[in-house]
């Protein structure tokens, strides 16, 4: 411990001093010792701080890049168009789907099957008996027999429905009566049902009989000139990954189905990394210099800021060619003087018009600008074992930990050595106070040895 010097004042006034203010002057040298510490503590706080924010951006930035080079992405995407809706329209694309034109007609829709009852007077449909029915040539027939619970129309058409034989059972009424309607629910030739009736009335003892509502049967298209039988007014195998529901027959309309690229899906996507890449070299940029206080940035001078910086500038100079296209540049994409990006969005959509393959190729091939990238940012963000600012931040966290250490080693001795100070002050501060009531007994003493009386002198 450093030297304090301590003023009694007069040894002889009994006063003593003040033994906290005296123990607090003396442990002031030793906790001196860990204000460059904390400094240092504060200061690699604060580079943490910036350092999982970059970790943040570059891990927005791999995100949206990877919506461009999985195979999977926005570049397979596809959009269709029907130059009729009223008789086709289209209902999706997928990424299987291949860009181009199709011819297709509609001969006939496809119709489904559906059978009904005779008509039963109102309040007069108690029933007896039972009903079979059987969807398609190999479908296997399902009597339901009319019991207490089931010997009403309604009813009846609650247990058929119940009951998983593939119609729809339902009660339609008007004038003359009610009827059971039974309607396949499968479309075309596949789903004609064929019904056998055992019902009767109850009181009149008439049988209920049913009749053909509609036939099942295909519809027939053509795509591209090939005949093809359908049955179901929604289509997804004619052209491959496209799906379009018909609408209306109209033998002898050509109407044209346009399956494209998705180019706007694609600018979207090129946009989100165009803003998410400025996030991160702005985010560089600040550590370059000075704050409002002029202090230094937290990650001023750092080998990971510069480290960051020379890699993405090379990924994005890097990359093999794909066809016609060898540069950012033709994507439409232009370095500002600040280092960030903007987007030609006509630019974009031109290449994508007129080489699309290539700009494909230019974001996912082995080795290409897109593949390049994302390995660089693989190398670069928060991701363990070898990530750079993984990296930092493992190694501020030793760094860390190391001061936390020192200063809470450094905290136990000050206060086992205040502990100390305060019992041995207080020792001698009892001493001083009691000096005055010392020296009065030796009067007291010499007095009566001497018969000297030094208040009579």
């Amino acid at each position: 411990m450093s030297t304090v010097g301590l003023s009694f004042g007069s040894a002889t006034s009994g006063q003593g001093f003040d033994v906290a203010s005296t123990v607090t002057q003396i442990l002031a040298s030793e906790q001196a010792i860990e204000t460059p510490w904390k400094n240092q503590l504060t200061a690699l706080q604060s580079q943490d701080t910036v350092l999982s924010t970059l970790g943040s951006d570059l891990s927005t930035l791999t995100t949206n890049l990877q919506s461009l080079t999985d195979f999977g992405g926005v570049l397979a995407q596809k959009q269709g168009s029907s130059s009729d809706n009223n008789v086709l329209t289209l209902r999706s694309a997928a990424a299987t789907a291949t860009a181009g034109s199709h011819t297709v007609e509609v001969n006939s829709l496809p119709q489904t099957s559906s059978d009904y009852s005779d008509a039963v007077a109102s309040g007069r449909d108690t029933l007896n008996g039972y009903i079979t029915i059987q969807l398609g040539s190999t479908g296997q027939p399902k009597t339901i027999n009319v019991d207490s619970g089931s010997n009403t129309l309604s009813s009846l058409a609650a247990a058929i429905n119940g009951a998983g034989v593939g119609v729809t059972a339902s009660v339609i009424s008007d004038d003359s009566g009610s009827r059971l309607s039974l309607v396949s629910g499968t479309s075309g030739a596949a789903g004609q049902l064929t019904v056998t009736s055992n019902l009767s009335d109850a009181t009149s003892g008439a049988s209920l009989n049913f009749q053909t509502g509609q036939k099942g049967s295909d519809g027939s298209i053509t795509v591209d000139g090939i005949s093809l039988a359908i049955s179901s007014n929604t289509v997804s195998t004619a052209i491959p990954g496209v799906t379009f529901q018909l609408l209306a027959a109209a033998p002898g309309t050509q109407v044209q189905v346009q399956i494209t690229n998705d180019n706007s899906a694609v600018a979207t996507a090129l946009n989100s990394v165009v803003s998410s890449y400025n996030a991160v070299v702005t985010a560089l940029k600040g550590q370059e210099g000075k704050d409002s206080s002029g202090n230094a940035e937290p990650l001023y001078g750092s080998p990971t800021v510069a480290l960051i910086q020379e890699q993405l500038t090379q990924a994005l100079l890097g990359g093999a060619a794909s066809g016609s296209i060898s540069s950012v540049t033709q994507l439409g994409l232009t370095f500002n003087q600040d280092g960030t990006l903007s987007l030609n969005q006509d630019q974009l959509n031109s290449v994508l018009n007129s080489d699309y393959s290539d700009v494909v190729g230019y974001l996912q091939n082995s080795g290409s600008f897109g593949q390049t990238l994302a390995t660089a940012l693989n190398n670069l963000g928060a991701q363990a074992p070898n990530g750079a600012i993984y990296l930092a931040q493992q190694q501020n966290s030793a760094q860390e930990a190391a001061l936390n250490k020192s200063i809470s080693e450094e905290d136990a001795r000050i206060a086992t050595d205040k502990t100390n100070l305060t019992t041995q002050l207080n020792e001698a501060n009892q001493i001083l106070q009691s000096i005055p009531s010392q020296l009065n007994e030796v009067n007291e003493i010499y007095s009566a040895v001497t018969g000297y009386n030094q208040g009579q002198h």
